[in-house]
């Protein structure tokens, strides 16, 4: 396997797997499915990592096993993620900005929720950043709680189990043998893709607000034949 060089190491699959092994795929699904430090982490670029040393023997565990461990912690990240958000509920609206909390991002989370209700569970899973706000901003609005482990378990079997066997599948295609690094680099570029068409979005909503914005802000000039008595 040759070495991403798209931003610090710790932020590349390949560097991560091989320093933490298994372990620390496990926990860094963990902490990206429902902790609020987690939502920087390369969550879906190390699933398919993970696959894809698996199947080329260089991960020495069963596919099975792999699966059914990231699942877990998928699961189990997300059920953390919802008591938090029941526990601290309104409050996680009014918390202040810090180098690893945005506020942005809880809002982005929540409209997710709204829009697309129990089953934005599902589809958060595919959405970096969303995926680790969602569960939270479940708890917060104190969905129903069955409803949630029924939707939690089918995301998190799909997004964990899912793109790990996508790629343990293409980790036998010769293709990809030849063009590891091209693969991974799409990989991440597909990963933050969602972040960046949601950021120019905004970008583009803002500035059109500032153009549009009423002439009734401007305060009116004074003088006139009724400005004096």
């Amino acid at each position: 396997m040759t070495t991403l060089a798209l931003g610090p190491s710790w932020l590349d699959p390949d560097y991560l797997i091989g320093t933490f092994g298994l372990i620390g795929v496990l926990v860094i699904v963990f902490a990206e499915s429902g902790l609020l430090i987690g939502f920087f982490l390369p969550g879906d670029s190390l699933l398919f990592t993970t696959g894809l040393l698996v199947t080329t023997n260089k991960l020495d565990y069963p596919l099975w096993l792999v699966c059914l461990l990231i699942v877990l912690a998928a699961i189990i990240g997300d059920q953390v993620g919802y008591l938090f958000g029941r526990k601290v509920g309104p409050s996680l609206f009014k918390r202040p900005d810090s180098k690893l909390f945005k506020q942005e991002n809880v809002e982005k989370a929540h409209d997710f929720f709204e829009k697309y209700g129990p089953k934005s569970l599902v589809l958060a899973r595919f959405v970096p950043i969303v995926r680790t706000f969602t569960p939270i901003i479940a708890g917060v609005s104190r969905m129903n709680y069955r409803s949630f482990i029924t939707f939690n378990i089918i995301g998190g079997t799909l997004w964990g189990a899912g793109v790990t066997l996508l790629g343990a599948a293409l980790g036998k295609v010769e293709f990809v043998h030849q063009h590891i690094e091209a693969i991974l680099i799409l990989i991440v570029l597909v990963s933050v893709l969602p972040i960046a068409i949601e950021f120019l979005r905004a970008r583009s909503k803002n500035k059109k607000a500032a153009i549009s914005a009423p002439d009734s802000d401007i305060p009116p000039a004074r003088g006139g034949r009724h400005a004096k008595r």
